[in-house]
């Protein structure tokens, strides 16, 4: 029982691809004197979805051929 804990515990295992600071929108020219915590929360939710729905899976992809990962049956 032990082994299928591992296993899951490393399959769902979460490694973090990006965030999202207010020099991030000092940057992008934006005025942060008045950007509070929660504003930030729901833009890097948002950000998350935007991502996810245009570009993250052509992006992984990509990487994943890039570094070699075989895929699924690949020698069959």
């Amino acid at each position: 029982m032990a082994e299928i804990k591992s296993y899951t515990e490393s399959y769902y295992k979460d490694f973090p691809i990006t965030s999202i600071c207010r020099a991030d929108l000092e940057s992008a020219g934006f005025d942060i004197a008045n950007i509070d915590d929660d504003t930030m929360l729901e833009l890097a939710s948002k950000m998350a979805n935007a991502y996810c729905d245009f570009g993250f899976w052509e992006d992984l992809r990509e990487l994943a051929i890039y570094f070699g990962i075989k895929k699924l049956n690949e020698n069959k």
